[in-house]
């Protein structure tokens, strides 16, 4: 049994949620919420919904229900541009790096939705290894320099919930380490983020919160300081 929101004031606060695609029915009363400011994460093992949940935040699945509300508006009828517009911006798995532009045409891709986003001389500041790489096309770059690529590229919009989908799968440890000091610098810049991870030991060094998924529903939500006290159950959910 999930337990109940933990905030009225939440930037985001998503209410029985449910997502279809085509007749598949994946979602079934998803509820969440999130704080500006926090770091949340979605656990779960493979098909738990997880991804789902982060398309259907962004209205990029065939149907939903429910009601999802971010800066206390309801979005649940919004197309995806109009979401993105209101200051949410998604990471994927497969990341989307235009293989023919290099890293700074890249990262002058999306466009600026909102005041408020980082200029490119500060991602540099954040993404050493990509100001490096400014001028390599993205067939060039690493799977950790594209996956920093990825991240990078929203900063710029003015996006103020940042939807990051497995941004530590399939990367070297030391590349992991610095995808997790990029989020916990993010998150010191006032940007709020819900990260899908199956990485559960990378997901408690930068979450605040722990939403845990399984069968598309959340069925345990537990704080970062009570990890330790929780460890029995999130291995029967996680097997970590």
């Amino acid at each position: 049994m999930a337990r109940p929101a933990v905030s009225s004031d939440a930037l985001l606060t998503v209410n029985g949620l449910e997502a279809w695609y085509g007749e598949s029915h994946i979602l079934h009363g998803v509820s969440l919420d999130i704080r500006e400011g926090e770091v949340v994460t979605l656990l779960g093992r493979n098909g738990a919904g997880k991804t789902t949940t982060l398309r259907a935040i962004m209205g990029l699945v065939g149907r939903r229900a429910g009601s999802i509300r971010f800066q206390g508006r309801e979005t649940i009828s919004d197309r995806s541009d109009r979401i993105a517009r209101s200051g949410i911006a998604y990471c994927p798995e497969e990341r989307g790096i235009f293989a023919s532009l290099n890293v700074t045409e890249n990262l002058l891709l999306p466009p600026v939705v909102q005041p408020g986003g980082l200029d490119i001389p500060t991602i540099y500041q954040l993404f050493p290894n990509l100001k490096e790489r400014a001028n390599s096309q993205g067939t060039k770059l690493s799977g950790g320099e594209q996956q920093m690529l990825a991240i990078a590229r929203i900063l710029r919009t003015g996006a103020k919930l940042l939807l990051l989908d497995e941004p530590s799968e399939g990367l070297a440890p030391v590349i992991v380490q610095q995808i997790g000091r990029t989020i916990r610098e993010l998150k010191a810049r006032g940007f709020t983020v819900l990260l899908v991870e199956q990485n559960f030991r990378f997901a408690q060094t930068v979450a605040d919160r722990h939403y845990v998924m399984e069968h598309g529903r959340v069925v345990d939500m537990v704080a970062n300081a009570e990890l330790a006290a929780s460890m029995g159950r999130l291995h029967e959910y996680l097997g970590v």
